[in-house]
């Protein structure tokens, strides 16, 4: 299986490779900033896990959205900062009443086998994602997109082409809304909204993203993939701006080892890998340039299983609310993880444009004071050393998450009298087992879909395809909806936080920073983009 793959490949890359010359070798510097680039243009990077899908209609994590980007273009990119920049339309306009988005699309955006990339083939995308057939994880994202429709079809109670986007010709999608939202353009540059080829979807059904039958509109095509060892992506000539593209290869290994994977770093073998857990300060001072930490936007936390199911103790707020006070988060950002992270008492990060972290109780005590109250809420629900909790923690596969989970265990033990066992799992079998809420707490950890609070207090609605807690809670339903057209959001938004801090349907733990280490020689990287949101296509190596 693993040679025939290799064949398959090699025969891809050469057919697309040799179809044009390699950017360096017909370019000795860089347009722009003249740098001397690197005769060898392939980058090559680290994963932890091997991704569910990267079909864009059912891709859920943030490793498959970055596969995506580089395979696939939505309407509209970012740039280094974030900001929107033309994909595969060149504008757009919105009506006076904010309720309808014209899309203009360029004429020379071409899928990866010569097709012309139209209107109809993102109406052709966002129906498949909505249908209830399609079994989207990340379909309730087309709802909160706003698009007209969405709602009755995805219950099975409209059909799919009822959904209010239209392709008058080729080149223009109309978008209708239900109600104005400001930040749908953003929406635009999510994996979940870029088209996908028909044709070979039909012709292929869930193999249609195997390299010998994917078909892309992206900056790179897929030429080899090995689950659980290495994708490889080749530039594509049919690109609209591949004259442009310096990358010719990008190389995703997938090395679940934090260890090994930066010693394979230092050895040359990788330009991106991330960094041991408790190492960053360490290996800053040996590699100044080298190591980096940005903000991000994104949140690490704990689930707790609230659902009908779920044993008695997690029903129980006192409980959970102990549990969330019962341990240091200081620790873990300065003890374990030492690369900038933020204590985090409340879901939304402070990256997150136009938000403001609402101040809550927890966050204003002391950790002396957190523990006896914990103490004092665990005793009241009848749980001490005559009767001690014991919970269950599951993590996805990585050194990096048992230590945080082993810590926590240990601060439960100490400070509370719980007991804690704790359970990894494969990143695929842990999202369908804390997805199916097969748990008690899980380890989770959200990165906004879209630089805007609701990608975040979005998951505490009861409707939310991602609120793995099962939470429920009337007023923090209405205020959400409310949120979605009102001028005073922020004021919502904090009203959300500080019943969900109250409920403790989640435990959070702290706000991420982008921590990594890169070759000397890669260039082009987006520190400025709090999603994270990198393109291949704008990366290039330089000569050393």
């Amino acid at each position: 299986m693993k040679l025939k793959s290799t064949l398959l490949a090699t025969s891809a890359a050469l057919l697309v490779v040799t179809g044009g010359m390699a950017y360096a070798d017909a370019h000795a510097t860089h347009p722009v900033t003249g740098e001397a680039l690197a005769s060898d243009q392939t980058f090559t990077y680290q994963d932890i896990d091997e991704s569910p899908s990267i079909d864009p209609g059912m891709v859920e994590d943030v490793s498959g959205s970055a596969v995506a980007r580089n395979l696939f273009e939505g309407l509209m990119n970012q740039d280094a900062d974030g900001n929107l920049i033309p994909g595969v339309a060149t504008d757009f306009e919105v009506s006076e009443d904010k309720l309808t988005y014209t899309f203009h699309l360029r004429d020379n955006a071409k899928w990866s086998n010569g097709e012309p990339v139209t209107a109809g083939d993102f109406v052709y995308a966002w129906r498949r994602v909505t249908d209830p057939v399609t079994a989207s994880p990340y379909a309730w994202f087309m709802e909160i997109t706003g698009i007209s429709g969405v709602g009755p079809i995805m219950a099975g109670e409209a059909a799919p082409d009822t959904l209010g986007v239209e392709a008058p010709d080729d080149l223009t999608l109309v978008v209708h809304l239900d109600q104005p939202l400001p930040y749908f353009a953003q929406t635009v540059t999510h994996a979940t909204m870029f088209p996908v080829p028909q044709a070979a979807i039909e012709a292929h059904g869930a193999e249609w993203t195997r390299p010998e039958n994917i078909i892309g509109n992206g900056a790179y095509v897929l030429t080899e993939h090995v689950p659980q060892e290495r994708m490889v992506m080749v530039r594509s000539e049919t690109y609209w701006n591949n004259a442009a593209t310096i990358i010719d290869t990008v190389e995703r290994l997938i090395i679940n080892d934090e260890t090994q994977a930066f010693t394979r770093w230092q050895a040359g073998e990788l330009d991106l890998v991330g960094v041991p857990t408790g190492q960053y300060l360490s290996l800053k001072e040996q590699y100044p340039d080298e190591i980096y930490s940005n903000p991000r936007l994104c949140t690490y936390y704990y689930a707790f299983n609230m659902r009908e199911d779920a044993p008695e103790w997690l029903q129980d707020v006192r409980v959970r609310q102990a549990l969330s006070l019962g341990f240091d988060r200081n620790v873990i950002t300065e003890g374990i993880l030492q690369a900038g992270q933020i204590p985090a008492y409340t879901f939304t990060p402070p990256t997150t444009a136009g938000f403001t972290v609402p101040e809550v109780e927890a966050a204003a005590m002391t950790q002396e004071e957190r523990v006896a109250k914990a103490q004092a809420l665990l005793a009241e629900a009848g749980y001490g050393a005559d009767n001690p909790l014991t919970v269950d923690i599951l993590y996805n596969t990585s050194e990096g998450h048992k230590s945080i989970a082993i810590a926590i265990s240990q601060m439960w033990k100490e400070n509370l009298g719980v007991e804690a066992t704790i359970e990894n799992m494969e990143w695929g079998t842990f999202l369908e087992t804390r997805g199916s809420g097969q748990f008690e707490i899980a380890r989770a950890g959200w990165c906004g879909d879209y630089n805007e609070a609701s990608t975040f207090l979005d998951l505490y609605s009861s409707g939310s395809g991602y609120n793995d807690s099962g939470y429920v809670n009337a007023e923090v339903d209405a205020l959400l909806a409310e949120a979605k057209t009102s001028p005073e959001a922020q004021a919502l938004y904090t009203q959300v936080e500080t019943i969900a801090a109250a409920d403790a349907p989640i435990m959070p733990i702290y706000f991420y920073t982008s921590v990594g280490a890169r070759t000397a020689a890669l260039k082009g990287w987006p520190d400025n983009n709090v999603e994270n949101n990198w393109y291949a296509r704008d990366l290039y190596l330089v000569a050393e």
